[in-house]
C-alpha cells in the first residue's frame, strides 16, 4: 500500500502516520528528513543536494526524485510507503508517476485530513508542555490534575512554543493551501483522494484511514 497522507501543521497528520508505520509497518518518506540523511550519508545524490543546498539554492525536483527513488530501491517490494511533503507540484506528481511505475508500485489513496481553521487555531495557541519531561497538556482540553504541577514528573515549570500562535498557524494554513493547491485537482480526478476530518479525536481518525485503507 501506497499513500499520500496530507494536512496542515497540528491537523495529525505525524500521529497518524507514526500509528500507520507502527500498525502496518509502513515506511514514512519524509523529504525533509531524507534530504539530511542523504547529505550526511554522502550518496552521489546527496553530495548533489548538498553543493545546491549550502548554495542557498532550492533543491530541484530532479534531486529530490533522485533521494526519493534511492530510498525506495532500499525497500522490500511488499512494504509500504507513506509520501509526506511530497509531492507538492504537478511536476512532481509525473515524477512520482514514473518513480512508482518502474519499481511495479502503484499509489494507492491520497489521504487529507481536513480542518477547521478557528478549531485548528485554538488546537495549537493553547497547548504547552512540562519544561522538565515534555508531557504535553491545553489549555481547554487536557488540564494537569493539579493546576500548576505537572502529573508526570511533578515539576511547577511549563513551557509553550513561541510560533504556537494565531497568525503563525494562518500562515501556516496558507502555505499549506497553497502547496496543496496544485496537486489535489490531479488526485481527484483520478479518484484517489479520501477527505477525513482532523478535528475527530485521534482514535476515530486512525480508524477512518484504516477504513480507507481496507477499501
Amino acid at each position: 500500500m501506497n499513500i499520500i497522507l496530507l494536512g496542515p501543521p497540528g491537523a495529525g497528520k505525524g500521529t497518524q502516520a507514526s500509528r500507520l508505520v507502527d500498525k502496518h509497518g509502513m515506511v514514512q518518506l519524509s523529504t525533509g528528513d531524507m534530504l539530511r540523511a542523504a547529505v550526511q550519508s554522502g550518496s552521489p545524490v546527496g553530495l548533489r543536494a548538498k553543493t545546491v543546498m549550502e548554495a542557498g539554492e532550492l533543491v530541484s525536483d530532479e534531486i529530490v526524485s533522485g533521494i526519493i527513488g534511492e530510498k525506495l530501491d532500499t525497500l522490500d517490494a511488499d512494504t509500504g510507503v507513506i509520501f509526506d511533503g511530497y509531492p507538492r507540484t504537478a511536476a512532481q506528481v509525473e515524477s512520482l508517476d514514473q518513480l512508482l511505475s518502474e519499481r511495479g508500485r502503484t499509489l494507492d489513496h491520497v489521504i487529507e485530513l481536513e480542518v477547521d481553521e478557528p478549531q485548528l487555531i485554538e488546537r495549537i495557541v493553547g497547548r504547552y508542555t512540562c519544561a522538565k519531561c515534555g508531557t504535553g497538556y491545553h489549555d481547554s482540553f487536557k488540564r494537569p490534575k493539579v493546576a500548576g504541577v505537572c502529573d508526570v514528573c511533578g515539576s511547577t515549570e511549563f513551557k509553550r512554543r513561541p510560533d504556537d500562535n494565531a497568525d503563525t498557524v494562518r500562515t501556516r494554513m496558507e502555505e499549506y493551501r497553497k502547496k496543496t493547491a496544485p496537486i489535489l485537482p490531479i488526485y481527484d480526478a483520478r479518484g484517489l483522494v479520501k477527505r477525513i476530518d482532523g478535528m475527530a479525536d485521534i482514535d476515530v481518525v486512525g480508524a477512518e484511514i484504516d477504513a480507507v485503507m481496507d477499501s
